[in-house]
Protein backbone atom coordinates (compact mmCIF):
# COMPACT_ATOMS: atom_id res chain seq x y z
CA UNK A 1 0.00 0.00 0.00
CA UNK A 2 2.97 2.32 -0.11
CA UNK A 3 3.53 3.42 -3.01
CA UNK A 4 0.82 1.54 -5.10
CA UNK A 5 2.02 3.03 -8.48
CA UNK A 6 4.81 1.05 -8.55
CA UNK A 7 1.88 -1.73 -8.30
CA UNK A 8 4.03 -4.17 -6.23
CA UNK A 9 1.56 -7.39 -6.26
CA UNK A 10 2.12 -10.93 -5.82
CA UNK A 11 0.15 -14.66 -5.79
CA UNK A 12 0.78 -16.37 -3.08
CA UNK A 13 1.72 -19.25 -3.57
CA UNK A 14 1.36 -22.93 -1.42
CA UNK A 15 4.49 -22.83 0.48
CA UNK A 16 3.66 -19.83 1.58
CA UNK A 17 0.44 -20.67 3.36
CA UNK A 18 0.31 -19.39 7.07
CA UNK A 19 2.81 -16.83 6.60
CA UNK A 20 2.14 -13.17 7.71
CA UNK A 21 2.17 -10.42 5.89
CA UNK A 22 3.07 -6.90 6.99
CA UNK A 23 1.21 -3.96 8.06
CA UNK A 24 2.97 -2.44 3.81
CA UNK A 25 0.31 -4.77 2.02
CA UNK A 26 -3.51 -5.56 1.60
CA UNK A 27 -4.08 -9.18 1.54
CA UNK A 28 -6.89 -10.15 -0.99
CA UNK A 29 -8.51 -13.23 -0.28
CA UNK A 30 -10.77 -14.44 -2.86
CA UNK A 31 -14.31 -16.07 -2.40
CA UNK A 32 -15.44 -18.62 -4.74
CA UNK A 33 -13.75 -17.01 -7.73
CA UNK A 34 -10.59 -17.64 -9.78
CA UNK A 35 -7.66 -16.38 -7.77
CA UNK A 36 -5.93 -15.40 -10.63
CA UNK A 37 -8.93 -13.22 -12.31
CA UNK A 38 -8.44 -11.10 -8.69
CA UNK A 39 -4.27 -11.21 -9.15
CA UNK A 40 -4.62 -10.06 -13.15
CA UNK A 41 -7.26 -7.09 -12.32
CA UNK A 42 -4.78 -5.48 -9.81
CA UNK A 43 -2.15 -5.71 -12.37
CA UNK A 44 -4.08 -3.38 -14.97
CA UNK A 45 -3.49 0.61 -14.86
CA UNK A 46 -7.14 1.23 -13.97
CA UNK A 47 -6.94 -0.14 -11.01
CA UNK A 48 -3.74 1.35 -10.03
CA UNK A 49 -5.33 4.62 -11.28
CA UNK A 50 -8.43 3.92 -9.10
CA UNK A 51 -6.72 3.17 -5.97
CA UNK A 52 -4.37 6.03 -6.71
CA UNK A 53 -7.00 8.19 -5.90
CA UNK A 54 -6.76 7.89 -2.21
CA UNK A 55 -3.37 8.51 -1.82
CA UNK A 56 -1.84 10.01 1.20
CA UNK A 57 1.57 11.51 2.23
CA UNK A 58 4.27 12.66 0.53
CA UNK A 59 7.47 10.74 1.50
CA UNK A 60 5.79 7.95 1.68
CA UNK A 61 3.07 8.32 -0.62
CA UNK A 62 0.35 5.31 0.29
CA UNK A 63 -3.12 4.24 0.30
CA UNK A 64 -5.76 2.66 2.70
CA UNK A 65 -7.16 -0.73 2.67
CA UNK A 66 -10.83 1.14 2.06
CA UNK A 67 -9.33 2.56 -1.18
CA UNK A 68 -8.35 -1.27 -2.25
CA UNK A 69 -11.61 -2.91 -1.72
CA UNK A 70 -13.92 0.19 -3.12
CA UNK A 71 -12.68 -0.73 -6.13
CA UNK A 72 -15.22 -2.38 -8.43
CA UNK A 73 -14.30 -5.05 -10.99
CA UNK A 74 -16.04 -7.33 -13.54
CA UNK A 75 -17.42 -10.14 -12.49
CA UNK A 76 -17.87 -12.80 -15.69
CA UNK A 77 -18.98 -16.59 -15.30
CA UNK A 78 -16.44 -18.60 -13.08
CA UNK A 79 -15.74 -21.12 -15.66
CA UNK A 80 -15.15 -17.44 -17.99
CA UNK A 81 -13.07 -16.60 -15.61
CA UNK A 82 -10.71 -19.61 -15.97
CA UNK A 83 -10.82 -19.17 -19.98
CA UNK A 84 -9.79 -15.67 -19.63
CA UNK A 85 -7.21 -16.68 -16.82
CA UNK A 86 -5.72 -19.29 -19.37
CA UNK A 87 -5.29 -16.61 -22.32
CA UNK A 88 -3.64 -14.28 -20.78
CA UNK A 89 -1.38 -16.34 -19.22
CA UNK A 90 -0.72 -18.40 -22.67
CA UNK A 91 -0.48 -14.27 -24.28
CA UNK A 92 2.24 -13.26 -20.90
CA UNK A 93 3.84 -16.70 -21.55
CA UNK A 94 5.13 -15.29 -25.26
CA UNK A 95 5.39 -12.13 -24.18
CA UNK A 96 8.02 -12.59 -21.44
CA UNK A 97 9.88 -14.80 -24.23
CA UNK A 98 9.79 -12.08 -26.51
CA UNK A 99 11.10 -9.87 -23.36
CA UNK A 100 13.79 -12.59 -22.62
CA UNK A 101 14.99 -12.32 -26.27
CA UNK A 102 15.03 -8.45 -26.45
CA UNK A 103 17.13 -8.60 -23.01
CA UNK A 104 19.78 -11.05 -24.65
CA UNK A 105 20.17 -8.97 -27.84
CA UNK A 106 20.39 -5.68 -25.30
CA UNK A 107 23.46 -7.81 -23.68
CA UNK A 108 24.92 -8.71 -26.84
CA UNK A 109 24.67 -5.59 -27.87
CA UNK A 110 26.61 -4.49 -24.53
CA UNK A 111 29.80 -6.85 -25.44
CA UNK A 112 29.89 -6.41 -28.89
CA UNK A 113 30.52 -2.20 -28.29
CA UNK A 114 33.24 -3.38 -25.73
CA UNK A 115 34.93 -5.82 -28.24
CA UNK A 116 34.74 -2.99 -30.68
CA UNK A 117 36.38 -0.31 -28.45
CA UNK A 118 38.47 -3.11 -27.60
CA UNK A 119 40.03 -3.85 -30.88
CA UNK A 120 39.81 -0.19 -31.78
CA UNK A 121 42.45 0.87 -29.09
CA UNK A 122 44.82 -2.29 -29.95
CA UNK A 123 45.01 -1.64 -33.76
CA UNK A 124 42.84 -4.26 -35.02
CA UNK A 125 39.64 -2.40 -36.25
CA UNK A 126 40.97 -1.30 -39.07
CA UNK A 127 44.36 -1.94 -41.30
CA UNK A 128 47.26 -0.12 -39.24
CA UNK A 129 49.25 2.50 -41.09
CA UNK A 130 52.38 0.12 -40.96
CA UNK A 131 50.78 -2.31 -42.66
CA UNK A 132 48.98 0.11 -45.59
CA UNK A 133 52.77 1.49 -45.91
CA UNK A 134 53.95 -1.62 -46.51
CA UNK A 135 51.21 -2.61 -48.85
CA UNK A 136 51.49 0.63 -50.79
CA UNK A 137 55.13 0.80 -50.50
CA UNK A 138 55.34 3.97 -49.47
CA UNK A 139 56.80 5.50 -46.00
CA UNK A 140 54.57 6.60 -42.98
CA UNK A 141 54.81 9.09 -39.88
CA UNK A 142 54.69 6.98 -36.72
CA UNK A 143 53.51 7.87 -33.44
CA UNK A 144 56.55 8.76 -31.87
CA UNK A 145 57.21 11.67 -34.58
CA UNK A 146 53.95 13.02 -33.55
CA UNK A 147 54.68 12.61 -30.30
CA UNK A 148 57.67 14.53 -30.31
CA UNK A 149 55.94 17.21 -32.58
CA UNK A 150 53.28 17.46 -29.69
CA UNK A 151 55.77 17.60 -26.87
CA UNK A 152 57.60 20.37 -28.65
CA UNK A 153 54.29 22.37 -29.22
CA UNK A 154 53.44 21.56 -25.66
CA UNK A 155 56.84 23.59 -24.48
CA UNK A 156 56.49 25.93 -26.64
CA UNK A 157 52.80 27.03 -25.54
CA UNK A 158 54.60 26.91 -21.62
CA UNK A 159 57.27 29.13 -22.28
CA UNK A 160 55.03 31.60 -23.99
CA UNK A 161 52.59 31.71 -21.01
CA UNK A 162 55.79 31.87 -18.62
CA UNK A 163 57.42 34.81 -20.37
CA UNK A 164 54.16 36.19 -20.59
CA UNK A 165 53.91 35.93 -16.97
CA UNK A 166 57.26 37.45 -15.91
CA UNK A 167 56.96 40.45 -18.49
CA UNK A 168 53.55 41.86 -17.21
CA UNK A 169 55.28 41.37 -13.99
CA UNK A 170 58.35 43.84 -15.33
CA UNK A 171 60.97 40.72 -15.20
CA UNK A 172 62.34 40.62 -18.17
CA UNK A 173 64.37 37.54 -18.18
CA UNK A 174 68.40 38.02 -18.94
CA UNK A 175 68.77 34.52 -20.00
CA UNK A 176 67.38 31.24 -20.76
CA UNK A 177 67.65 29.67 -17.01
CA UNK A 178 63.95 29.89 -16.69
CA UNK A 179 63.10 27.48 -19.12
CA UNK A 180 64.95 24.82 -16.85
CA UNK A 181 61.65 24.91 -15.00
CA UNK A 182 59.67 23.42 -17.68
CA UNK A 183 58.50 20.24 -16.21
CA UNK A 184 58.21 17.40 -19.05
CA UNK A 185 55.52 14.99 -18.66
CA UNK A 186 56.00 11.59 -17.54
CA UNK A 187 56.42 8.45 -19.45
CA UNK A 188 54.16 5.81 -18.77
CA UNK A 189 55.33 2.65 -17.07
CA UNK A 190 54.65 0.11 -19.89
CA UNK A 191 55.75 -2.72 -18.06
CA UNK A 192 52.57 -3.71 -17.35
CA UNK A 193 51.11 -3.08 -19.90
CA UNK A 194 50.25 -5.11 -23.59
CA UNK A 195 52.59 -4.57 -26.24
CA UNK A 196 51.12 -1.78 -29.80
CA UNK A 197 51.18 -2.26 -32.81
CA UNK A 198 53.73 -1.45 -34.77
CA UNK A 199 53.60 2.14 -35.39
CA UNK A 200 52.30 3.13 -32.07
CA UNK A 201 53.77 4.05 -28.62
CA UNK A 202 52.18 4.20 -25.09
CA UNK A 203 52.10 7.88 -23.72
CA UNK A 204 50.47 9.94 -20.66
CA UNK A 205 47.35 11.74 -21.05
CA UNK A 206 49.31 14.82 -19.39
CA UNK A 207 51.97 14.77 -22.56
CA UNK A 208 49.30 14.60 -25.19
CA UNK A 209 46.57 16.94 -23.65
CA UNK A 210 47.02 20.77 -23.54
CA UNK A 211 44.52 21.03 -20.54
CA UNK A 212 43.44 18.42 -17.78
CA UNK A 213 41.82 20.22 -15.31
CA UNK A 214 38.32 19.36 -12.83
CA UNK A 215 35.73 21.50 -12.17
CA UNK A 216 34.22 23.41 -9.24
CA UNK A 217 30.79 24.15 -7.80
CA UNK A 218 29.19 27.63 -7.31
CA UNK A 219 26.59 27.73 -4.41
CA UNK A 220 22.82 26.62 -5.10
CA UNK A 221 21.73 30.22 -5.83
CA UNK A 222 24.33 30.84 -8.60
CA UNK A 223 22.45 28.19 -10.77
CA UNK A 224 19.81 28.19 -12.40
CA UNK A 225 17.54 25.67 -13.96
CA UNK A 226 15.71 27.31 -17.04
CA UNK A 227 17.39 30.46 -17.77
CA UNK A 228 20.95 31.56 -17.67
CA UNK A 229 23.89 32.61 -20.14
CA UNK A 230 26.29 29.28 -19.67
CA UNK A 231 25.63 25.82 -19.69
CA UNK A 232 26.86 23.66 -16.67
CA UNK A 233 26.96 20.74 -16.98
CA UNK A 234 26.97 17.80 -14.28
CA UNK A 235 27.75 14.10 -13.64
CA UNK A 236 24.21 13.24 -14.63
CA UNK A 237 24.49 15.02 -18.09
CA UNK A 238 27.41 12.18 -18.87
CA UNK A 239 26.71 8.94 -20.55
CA UNK A 240 28.70 5.57 -21.16
CA UNK A 241 28.59 6.30 -24.83
CA UNK A 242 30.24 9.39 -25.48
CA UNK A 243 27.15 11.73 -26.23
CA UNK A 244 26.37 14.63 -23.60
CA UNK A 245 22.96 14.78 -22.66
CA UNK A 246 22.15 18.12 -21.38
CA UNK A 247 18.03 17.26 -21.51
CA UNK A 248 18.54 15.55 -18.71
CA UNK A 249 17.88 18.46 -15.86
CA UNK A 250 19.91 21.35 -17.76
CA UNK A 251 21.61 23.64 -15.34
CA UNK A 252 22.99 27.21 -15.96
CA UNK A 253 25.13 29.95 -14.65
CA UNK A 254 25.80 33.32 -15.39
CA UNK A 255 28.53 34.58 -17.74
CA UNK A 256 29.82 36.51 -14.59
CA UNK A 257 30.58 33.46 -12.68
CA UNK A 258 31.86 31.45 -15.35
CA UNK A 259 34.64 34.30 -16.24
CA UNK A 260 35.36 35.00 -12.39
CA UNK A 261 34.78 32.11 -9.94
CA UNK A 262 34.64 28.98 -12.13
CA UNK A 263 36.89 30.62 -14.85
CA UNK A 264 39.16 27.56 -14.23
CA UNK A 265 36.67 25.18 -15.10
CA UNK A 266 35.51 26.49 -17.80
CA UNK A 267 35.22 23.47 -21.10
CA UNK A 268 34.82 24.13 -25.08
CA UNK A 269 33.56 21.81 -27.67
CA UNK A 270 35.91 19.15 -28.63
CA UNK A 271 36.75 18.44 -25.02
CA UNK A 272 36.22 15.35 -23.50
CA UNK A 273 34.60 14.86 -20.18
CA UNK A 274 34.79 12.17 -17.30
CA UNK A 275 33.30 11.72 -14.16
CA UNK A 276 36.01 11.43 -11.16
CA UNK A 277 33.66 10.86 -8.42
CA UNK A 278 31.02 7.69 -8.21
CA UNK A 279 29.74 4.95 -8.44
CA UNK A 280 30.10 4.68 -11.52
CA UNK A 281 33.64 6.02 -12.85
CA UNK A 282 33.60 5.75 -16.43
CA UNK A 283 31.05 8.10 -17.53
CA UNK A 284 32.65 10.01 -21.00
CA UNK A 285 31.36 12.58 -22.99
CA UNK A 286 32.26 15.29 -25.97
CA UNK A 287 31.23 18.78 -25.32
CA UNK A 288 29.56 19.34 -28.18
CA UNK A 289 28.82 22.60 -30.30
CA UNK A 290 25.35 23.64 -28.85
CA UNK A 291 26.82 26.62 -27.11
CA UNK A 292 30.36 28.11 -27.42
CA UNK A 293 31.51 27.95 -23.80
CA UNK A 294 30.35 25.28 -21.27
CA UNK A 295 31.56 25.34 -17.60
CA UNK A 296 31.53 21.63 -15.26
CA UNK A 297 31.21 20.88 -11.63
CA UNK A 298 33.92 19.18 -9.36
CA UNK A 299 32.80 15.61 -10.16
CA UNK A 300 34.23 16.05 -13.79
CA UNK A 301 37.56 16.05 -15.31
CA UNK A 302 38.30 17.65 -18.75
CA UNK A 303 40.43 16.48 -21.21
CA UNK A 304 41.63 19.06 -23.85
CA UNK A 305 43.43 17.20 -26.96
CA UNK A 306 46.49 19.16 -28.53
CA UNK A 307 47.14 19.09 -32.70
CA UNK A 308 47.43 15.97 -33.42
CA UNK A 309 44.63 14.17 -31.40
CA UNK A 310 41.35 13.75 -32.54
CA UNK A 311 39.00 14.50 -30.03
CA UNK A 312 36.53 11.03 -31.60
CA UNK A 313 40.18 8.83 -30.69
CA UNK A 314 40.30 9.95 -27.29
CA UNK A 315 37.11 9.73 -26.53
CA UNK A 316 37.22 6.16 -27.73
CA UNK A 317 40.34 5.37 -25.41
CA UNK A 318 38.64 6.82 -22.25
CA UNK A 319 35.54 4.39 -22.91
CA UNK A 320 37.96 1.26 -23.59
CA UNK A 321 38.03 -1.38 -21.20
CA UNK A 322 41.47 -1.28 -20.60
CA UNK A 323 40.95 2.31 -19.65
CA UNK A 324 38.58 1.60 -17.73
CA UNK A 325 40.09 -0.36 -15.39
CA UNK A 326 43.35 1.36 -14.88
CA UNK A 327 40.94 4.55 -13.86
CA UNK A 328 38.71 2.35 -11.61
CA UNK A 329 42.39 0.54 -10.34
CA UNK A 330 43.49 4.24 -9.49
CA UNK A 331 40.54 4.97 -7.54
CA UNK A 332 40.28 5.30 -3.95
CA UNK A 333 36.72 4.21 -2.29
CA UNK A 334 34.58 5.08 0.55
CA UNK A 335 31.86 3.94 2.13
CA UNK A 336 29.53 5.79 -0.26
CA UNK A 337 31.60 6.75 -3.19
CA UNK A 338 34.56 5.93 -5.61
CA UNK A 339 37.06 9.09 -6.03
CA UNK A 340 39.49 9.38 -8.49
CA UNK A 341 42.18 12.16 -8.38
CA UNK A 342 42.93 14.35 -11.38
CA UNK A 343 46.57 13.88 -10.99
CA UNK A 344 45.66 10.06 -11.95
CA UNK A 345 43.92 11.23 -14.35
CA UNK A 346 46.82 13.09 -16.25
CA UNK A 347 49.09 9.89 -15.36
CA UNK A 348 47.06 7.46 -17.44
CA UNK A 349 48.21 5.84 -19.80
CA UNK A 350 46.97 5.97 -23.54
CA UNK A 351 47.71 4.09 -26.54
CA UNK A 352 48.76 6.53 -29.40
CA UNK A 353 48.44 5.54 -33.29
CA UNK A 354 49.61 7.54 -35.76
CA UNK A 355 47.50 10.37 -36.91
CA UNK A 356 45.96 9.50 -40.02
CA UNK A 357 45.29 5.70 -38.71
CA UNK A 358 43.72 7.45 -35.47
CA UNK A 359 41.12 9.19 -38.27
CA UNK A 360 40.43 5.80 -39.69
CA UNK A 361 39.85 3.94 -36.23
CA UNK A 362 37.50 6.98 -35.44
CA UNK A 363 35.56 6.82 -38.42
CA UNK A 364 34.91 3.10 -38.35
CA UNK A 365 34.54 2.74 -34.81
CA UNK A 366 31.41 5.43 -35.25
CA UNK A 367 30.09 3.05 -37.89
CA UNK A 368 30.18 0.22 -36.16
CA UNK A 369 28.80 1.88 -32.64
CA UNK A 370 25.65 3.55 -34.66
CA UNK A 371 24.44 0.84 -35.97
CA UNK A 372 24.48 -0.91 -32.41
CA UNK A 373 23.28 2.14 -31.01
CA UNK A 374 20.17 1.91 -33.10
CA UNK A 375 19.84 -1.58 -32.72
CA UNK A 376 19.62 -0.77 -29.08
CA UNK A 377 17.26 1.67 -29.59
CA UNK A 378 15.24 -0.65 -31.09
CA UNK A 379 15.29 -3.48 -28.43
CA UNK A 380 14.27 -0.82 -26.02
CA UNK A 381 11.42 0.38 -27.89
CA UNK A 382 9.90 -2.76 -28.35
CA UNK A 383 10.42 -3.56 -24.57
CA UNK A 384 8.16 -1.06 -24.31
CA UNK A 385 5.96 -2.40 -26.37
CA UNK A 386 5.31 -5.38 -24.94
CA UNK A 387 4.95 -3.69 -21.71
CA UNK A 388 2.19 -1.66 -23.60
CA UNK A 389 0.75 -5.07 -25.03
CA UNK A 390 0.59 -6.76 -21.39
CA UNK A 391 -1.88 -3.54 -20.40
CA UNK A 392 -3.64 -3.83 -23.63
CA UNK A 393 -4.22 -7.54 -22.81
CA UNK A 394 -5.41 -7.51 -19.18
CA UNK A 395 -7.83 -4.11 -20.66
CA UNK A 396 -9.39 -6.93 -23.60
CA UNK A 397 -9.88 -9.27 -20.64
CA UNK A 398 -11.70 -7.16 -18.28
CA UNK A 399 -13.82 -5.48 -21.06
CA UNK A 400 -14.65 -9.44 -21.98
CA UNK A 401 -13.47 -9.05 -25.50
CA UNK A 402 -9.97 -11.69 -24.73
CA UNK A 403 -12.02 -14.73 -25.06
CA UNK A 404 -15.69 -15.96 -26.37
CA UNK A 405 -18.59 -16.36 -23.62
CA UNK A 406 -20.30 -19.60 -23.52
CA UNK A 407 -24.11 -19.58 -23.06
CA UNK A 408 -23.85 -22.76 -21.04
CA UNK A 409 -21.81 -20.83 -18.52
CA UNK A 410 -23.48 -20.52 -15.21
CA UNK A 411 -24.28 -17.08 -15.43
CA UNK A 412 -23.01 -14.47 -12.93
CA UNK A 413 -25.85 -13.60 -10.86
CA UNK A 414 -25.88 -17.44 -9.82
CA UNK A 415 -22.26 -16.98 -8.73
CA UNK A 416 -22.81 -13.84 -7.04
CA UNK A 417 -25.36 -15.13 -4.71
CA UNK A 418 -23.47 -18.39 -3.70
CA UNK A 419 -20.73 -15.66 -2.82
CA UNK A 420 -23.13 -13.69 -0.43
CA UNK A 421 -24.74 -17.04 0.89
CA UNK A 422 -20.93 -17.92 1.66
CA UNK A 423 -20.09 -15.01 3.63
CA UNK A 424 -23.29 -14.37 5.10
CA UNK A 425 -22.62 -18.17 6.50
CA UNK A 426 -19.45 -17.18 7.60
CA UNK A 427 -20.71 -14.35 9.44
CA UNK A 428 -19.12 -12.05 7.27
CA UNK A 429 -21.91 -9.97 5.77
CA UNK A 430 -21.15 -6.32 6.80
CA UNK A 431 -22.86 -4.39 4.03
CA UNK A 432 -20.74 -1.43 2.93
CA UNK A 433 -17.52 -2.91 5.18
CA UNK A 434 -14.70 -0.88 3.62
CA UNK A 435 -13.04 -4.28 4.41
CA UNK A 436 -14.61 -5.82 1.66
CA UNK A 437 -14.58 -5.58 -2.23
CA UNK A 438 -18.05 -4.60 -4.48
CA UNK A 439 -18.00 -6.39 -6.86
CA UNK A 440 -20.16 -5.48 -10.24
CA UNK A 441 -22.11 -7.78 -12.47
CA UNK A 442 -20.99 -8.41 -15.54
CA UNK A 443 -23.30 -6.62 -18.43
CA UNK A 444 -23.58 -9.02 -20.72
CA UNK A 445 -24.31 -12.09 -18.51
Amino acid sequence: MTRPNLNAVALVGPELDGTVASTGFDVLRPRVVEPKWIFYRVRTNGFVADVCEGLQGVVYPAIRPHDVRRHELPLPPLPEQHRIVAAIESYFTRLDDAVATLERVQRNLKRYRASVLKAAVEGRLVPTEAELARAEGRSYEPASVLLTRILAERRRRWEEAELAKMTAKGQAPKDDKWKAKYVEPVAPDTSELPELPEGWEWVCADAVCSEIVSGSTPVASELFSSAGEIPFIKVYNLTMTGELDFTVKPTFISKAIHNGQLARSRVCPGDVLTNIVGPPLGKVSVVPREYDEWNINQAITAFRPSGGIYTEWLCLVLMSEPIQRWLLGTSKTTTSQVNLAVSACRRVPLPLPPLREQERIAAEAERLLSMAAEAGVDARRNVLRVRRLRQSILKWAFEGRLVDQDPTDEPASVLLERIRAERKSTGDETARSPRRARVRRNARA
